[in-house]
C-alpha cells in the first residue's frame, strides 16, 4: 500500500484502510503502516470469502471496516493486555474480534475458537496471511477446550463479539481463565437484565459495562455499543 496517512475521514464513513487508520489514530489506537496493510488484506479477503462461506451478514459487507474491524479494535482502546498475554477469542466466526486485535497487538498469543468447521478453515487462512506468529484457529466449542490441559486455566484475556448472553459465555469459559484473567465481551443495547443475570450466576466476579465512544464515528453511540468487562 503506497498511500500516505494524511487523508481526513470520509464523510460517508470508513470506506478505505486510510479511513480506518484515521479513525483509529483519532481514538488512541496506534497502528503503523504494516498493521494497516495487514488489516486491509484481512478486509479484502473477508469480503471475497464471505460470498462463499457467509462469515458475516451480507447486508453489512460494505461496512466491514467500521462495523467489524474498528468495532473489534475498540477492545484495544479500552482493554489492558499484559505483554505476551494469552488471549482466547470465543465464537470467532471469520476472525472477529481476534484477528484485528492480534494485528494491533502482535505480541499477544491468540487462539481463535469456533464450532463451525468451514468458518475455522477460512479464519486459519486469514490468520496465516497476517504473517504473524502465535495465532491459531481451533474448531471446537469453547466448553470442549476444558478437555485439554493445554487450555485449562491458561488464558489471561478472553474476548468475544455478540456470541451469547454474558452468563452463558462465563459458564463456558470460567475454567479456562487464569485467576487474574479479564474478559472483554463486545455487546450492544440495554444490558441491564443480562448483566443482572450474569452477576447473580457469578457472585464472585466483577461485571461492568463500558460504553464505546469513538470520536467521529457516531454509530457506536447510536447503536449503544459496549464492552462488558468481567474479572474475578
Amino acid at each position: 500500500m503506497t498511500q500516505t496517512y494524511d487523508k481526513p475521514l470520509d464523510a460517508n464513513g470508513i470506506t478505505t484502510a486510510i479511513d480506518l487508520w484515521t479513525a483509529a489514530t483519532s481514538n488512541g489506537i496506534e497502528l503503523d503502516k504494516s498493521q494497516i496493510e495487514r488489516l486491509e488484506r484481512y478486509h479484502n479477503e473477508l469480503v471475497y470469502w464471505n460470498e462463499r462461506v457467509n462469515l458475516i451478514s451480507r447486508k453489512d459487507v460494505h461496512n466491514i471496516y467500521e462495523r467489524h474491524i474498528l468495532h473489534s479494535l475498540s477492545i484495544v482502546k479500552y482493554a489492558v493486555f499484559t505483554p505476551r498475554a494469552r488471549v482466547l477469542d470465543v465464537g470467532t466466526g471469520g476472525g472477529l474480534p481476534g484477528i484485528p486485535v492480534k494485528i494491533a497487538r502482535p505480541d499477544v498469543k491468540m487462539t481463535l475458537v469456533d464450532s463451525i468447521r468451514k468458518k475455522v478453515t477460512a479464519t486459519q487462512m486469514f490468520a496465516d496471511h497476517t504473517g504473524l506468529k502465535d495465532i491459531t484457529a481451533v474448531c471446537a466449542r469453547a466448553e470442549d477446550l476444558l478437555h485439554s490441559t493445554h487450555y485449562q486455566g491458561g488464558f489471561d484475556v478472553i474476548i468475544s463479539r455478540a456470541v451469547a448472553r454474558t452468563a452463558e459465555i462465563l459458564g463456558w469459559i470460567r475454567p479456562l481463565m487464569k485467576p487474574t484473567a479479564v474478559c472483554y465481551f463486545l455487546k450492544g443495547g440495554n444490558l441491564d437484565e443480562e448483566l443482572a443475570e450474569a452477576r447473580q450466576a457469578n457472585p464472585t466476579m466483577t461485571i461492568v459495562e463500558q460504553p464505546i465512544v469513538m470520536f467521529g464515528i457516531p454509530w457506536f453511540t447510536t447503536d449503544e455499543k459496549k464492552i462488558v468487562l468481567c474479572r474475578f
